[in-house]
């Protein structure tokens, strides 16, 4: 029987192809050699090669999905592949959901702890203060029983933010950043704005189209810059800005127009499942990426291909674009 023959020889081809695909989208975050782009960007010129007629379901137990030539092969795509059913969508996000909460998994382990000279010796190693100056803020800082050293030092004897940032850098072993090139109507697109609050940080700018740059206020946690790397599959770069600096920035960023976003609380892993294949199979997108940042899950759903963000740049447009973001009670 050559029809079914010729049949079954595409679909194992199409399999394999899928398979190849999957295989790119998981290298590490480094640049492929001689191609000059990360494996980033990679997923999208896997996807611009593969025609929708030709995408196979997604789900590793469909049987049935690549027989169905009726059916759009577009959308819904969650994670870059599309779901034929409400059964294979179920089984493609469940997974994923199981993925982000680390079951089965490693999860990332925080930076290990490191002894770092404190603040007030490097400035005064740096000559920005003197000895007395730094033992009356200490002194001052003992006796109020709250505040940070840098504070004080700025109330007694007027030591300027900058000079404050630049010891913090050092403490860290991180740059200090500036706001040259910050634009509030990009920045305030990459992420929700809950994140800006909640984790102390400031997206500052793109770099070579493969850089974020990202200002913290105390310090950026391991776990966070990876979900945002997965998220705007670009490489975070942590750094300090001058108080004043990052409440501007903070400030400006609120106030500009973001990615509209739903938060909701969910009860349990399977809660959040079927709450996510609800949203696909109502939205039907064309592409959607799923992290977690901490504890929140975050979900981003484009609706149309010119909503989808170019490979080394950011989201452009808050138009066919839905931010959700789950908590676990």
């Amino acid at each position: 029987m050559p029809i079914l023959e010729k049949l079954t020889s595409s679909f194992l081809q199409l399999r394999s192809d899928q398979a190849d695909a999957s295989r790119v989208a998981a290298q590490p975050l480094e640049r492929k050699e001689g191609t000059g782009v990360f494996p980033f960007e990679m997923e999208h010129l896997v996807v611009a090669k593969e025609t929708t007629a030709g995408r196979l379901c997604g789900a590793q137990g469909c049987t049935s999905g690549w027989m169905k030539p009726w059916k759009s092969r577009r959308r819904p795509v969650f994670e870059q592949e599309w779901g034929c059913s409400t059964r294979c969508l179920t089984e493609m996000v469940s997974a994923a959901v199981l993925r982000e909460m680390g079951e089965g998994t490693e999860t990332l382990a925080e930076e290990p702890h490191r002894h770092r000279v404190p603040l007030g010796l490097v400035l005064l190693a740096q000559g920005w203060i003197t000895q007395p100056q730094l033992q009356s803020a200490l002194a001052a800082q003992r006796s109020s029983g709250e505040g940070r050293i840098g504070d004080w030092l700025a109330k007694g004897c007027g030591l300027p933010e900058d000079r404050i940032a630049r010891g913090l850098g050092v403490q860290w072993n991180c740059p200090v950043l500036s706001l040259q090139g910050f634009s509030p109507r990009q920045m305030a697109l990459a992420m929700p704005k809950r994140f800006l609050a909640e984790f102390g940080l400031v997206p500052v700018r793109v770099a070579a189209s493969t850089i974020l740059y990202m200002a913290f206020q105390e310090k950026l946690k391991p776990s966070v810059a990876l979900g945002i790397e997965q998220m705007c599959r670009l490489k975070v770069e942590s750094g300090l800005l001058t108080e004043t600096q990052l409440e501007s920035a903070r400030t400006r960023l609120m106030a500009a127009d973001s990615v509209p976003v739903r938060i909701r609380s969910m009860g349990d892993a399977d809660e959040m499942t079927r709450a996510i294949v609800k949203l696909l199979e109502h939205r039907q997108p064309v592409m959607t990426r799923f992290v977690r940042v901490e504890q929140y899950y975050w979900l981003r759903l484009w609706m149309e291909d010119a909503a989808v963000p170019p490979p080394g740049g950011l989201q452009i447009t808050t138009e066919d674009t839905e931010d959700h973001v789950f908590l676990m009670d």
